[in-house]
């Protein structure tokens, strides 16, 4: 199938595809004509890519769970070990996101918002506060 198919079944911009085939997450055959020829198999390792893209796993660590998928052999403690890196990152940006939430609360809570022009989350913004 060509790509406009591919995209449409991996749920994915063909922009994407291409980057992905640019940078060796996927390597589709090519037809007689030069143009992509994307088998079953290829769609399987996009929708893969896009799954665990969904999830925050950067490119490198796409590559190495394709390779983790790929092998057989392989550990699911290796599978396990990379995840939890993962949701280790998204805690730090939950706890980051927390703390930037907490400080905008307290300058909500410290503004008059009335007509008057004082204001302390611009003083706070620019250090005066």
């Amino acid at each position: 199938m060509n790509i406009s198919e591919a995209a449409d079944f991996a749920g994915l911009p063909a922009k994407t595809i291409r980057y992905y085939e640019e940078i060796g997450l996927v390597c589709p055959a090519r037809a007689a004509n030069g143009y992509r020829d994307y088998a079953k198999s290829d769609i399987e390792t996009l929708r893969f890519l896009a799954n665990a893209r969904n999830l925050g796993f950067s490119i490198e660590d796409c590559r190495h769970l394709l390779s983790l998928y790929r092998d057989k052999d392989r550990a699911s403690a290796d599978v396990r070990a990379l995840t939890k890196e993962r949701m280790a990152e998204i805690d730090e940006k939950i706890a980051s996101l927390q703390a930037m939430k907490d400080t905008l609360d307290d300058l909500v809570r410290n503004c008059r918002g009335d007509a008057r022009p004082d204001c302390p989350i611009l003083q706070n913004l620019a250090g005066r506060a």
